[in-house]
């Protein structure tokens, strides 16, 4: 109870999502980064060890079906045997996207066509899991409301050949199983349909899922994940998540949100969308917060863990290209967001998630060139979680401190 009422407290002080008292305050947080999980520096068991020890409570991860069975019958798993397999060993969670259709299944054409028939798809998606038992959360497609990703782009489409035909073969093949459904872009882009227009075709179409998924980046300079969102759109980000609640509770019902895919681009190396690295880190600690105390929400999954090389795809990883760690990666061990402020009280939350159970840890003050302790040493929550009210004015720097991992978060400052 004590825990309940701490939570409506925060969610009174910040947001006005509808149905905050639904808040998710178990939200699992993640990590997706095909290219370098399989072919990153080191191993793939290195890799694995890697995210292991920022804490990640889930890692999404593709399987290209038009890679895996280039002939119809005849399955090679590739690499996907490896990264699935030592998640389960490291008991992190595996959100598996299926993706891509074969060239026999859809009449020669590219990966993002669509198959011919609904039934291909359901006999692949069967097959994927009865290979990964342990796999119980799965998503269909990616961003197929942008024709780059599935083509023909409408959501009748994705429904009858893709979405219901997996679902039902996934709920067949394995108990527990939560398929979600739509992960979708945050905007329609070249030929493609909005989210709030694909969830509402969807529904029309009468799609079956258990979850939501979306990806909410944000699409303009200054956005943040709480303020800067175009209000009058039909995009969905962070700082429009409420839109995406009202959507999805209007054609679904109460059904979970995923956030499938997540991140902001940093300048250097991207100086036409990146912000600096400082807000980066700043924002992973907001959007972490926005997720929490969010109703229904249930995952917040991070794209990339490195830059790519390429300047015209993703910079939005926690390390650069040349492998040097930006403070983001801090953020991603010790989230820490300011929650309010009145005068010279401010509220912080923070989580500290390496490892489980309850975590000691710090929170520091930056006074007369040093780092002071705000109080005792402290626990955080079963979950690494902790809500903190201490005296810190506009301006004052605090940062989260974890003993048993000898780090520290990013530099918050008070606004």
């Amino acid at each position: 109870m004590h825990r309940f009422l701490i939570l409506l407290a925060a969610v009174s002080a910040t947001f006005s999502l509808a149905g905050a008292a639904e808040a998710s305050p178990y939200a699992r947080y993640g990590i997706q980064d095909d290219a370098w999980l399989l072919y990153g520096p080191g191993t793939v068991e290195s890799r694995l060890d890697t995210l292991d020890r920022l804490g990640v409570d889930l890692v999404r991860f593709t399987i290209d079906w038009s890679r895996v069975e280039q002939r119809r019958g005849v399955r090679e798993w590739g690499g996907a045997d490896r990264v699935l397999e030592g998640l389960r060993a490291r008991r992190i969670g595996a959100v598996v996207t299926l993706w891509g259709t074969p060239r026999w299944a859809n009449g020669g054409r590219s990966p993002n066509w669509a198959p011919t028939s609904g039934s291909s798809f359901a006999a692949f998606a069967s097959a994927a899991a009865r290979r990964y038992p342990w796999v119980k959360q799965w998503t269909i497609w990616n961003e197929p409301n942008q024709r780059r990703w599935l083509r023909p782009t409408t959501a009748r489409t994705y429904v009858t050949k893709l979405l219901n035909p997996g679902y039902a073969a996934l709920h067949r093949a394995g108990r527990g199983v939560q398929v979600g459904g739509g992960v979708s872009a945050p905007r329609a882009s070249y030929g493609g349909i909005s989210p709030v227009d694909w969830i509402r075709g969807m529904r029309a179409a009468g799609a079956r899922l258990d979850a939501y998924a979306h990806h909410p980046y944000a699409l303009r300079r200054g956005e943040t994940p709480t303020a800067g969102g175009c209000g009058h759109c039909e995009t969905i980000t962070m700082a429009t998540l409420d839109r995406l609640l009202r959507e999805v509770s209007r054609a679904f019902g109460a059904k979970r949100i995923w956030l499938t895919e997540y991140g902001y681009q940093t300048n250097p190396p991207d100086r036409v969308l990146g912000v600096s690295k400082a807000a980066q880190a700043r924002f992973v600690g907001e959007a972490a917060r926005r997720v929490y105390v969010a109703p229904r929400v249930d995952m917040l999954i991070h794209y990339l863990y490195q830059d790519e090389p390429e300047i015209a795809r993703f910079q939005s990883g926690y390390m650069s290209t040349g492998g040097s760690a930006k403070p983001s990666r801090r953020a991603a061990i010790l989230p820490l967001a300011q929650v309010s402020r009145g005068g010279l009280r401010t509220t912080v939350w923070g989580q500290v998630r390496p490892r489980t159970g309850r975590q000691a840890y710090v929170l520091q003050q930056f006074r007369s060139g040093r780092w002071h302790a705000v109080g005792s040493r402290r626990l955080t929550s079963t979950r690494g979680y902790l809500n903190r009210t201490v005296r810190a004015g506009k301006g004052a720097k605090l940062r989260l401190w974890s003993p048993a991992d000898r780090e520290a978060s990013p530099i918050l400052v008070v606004r």
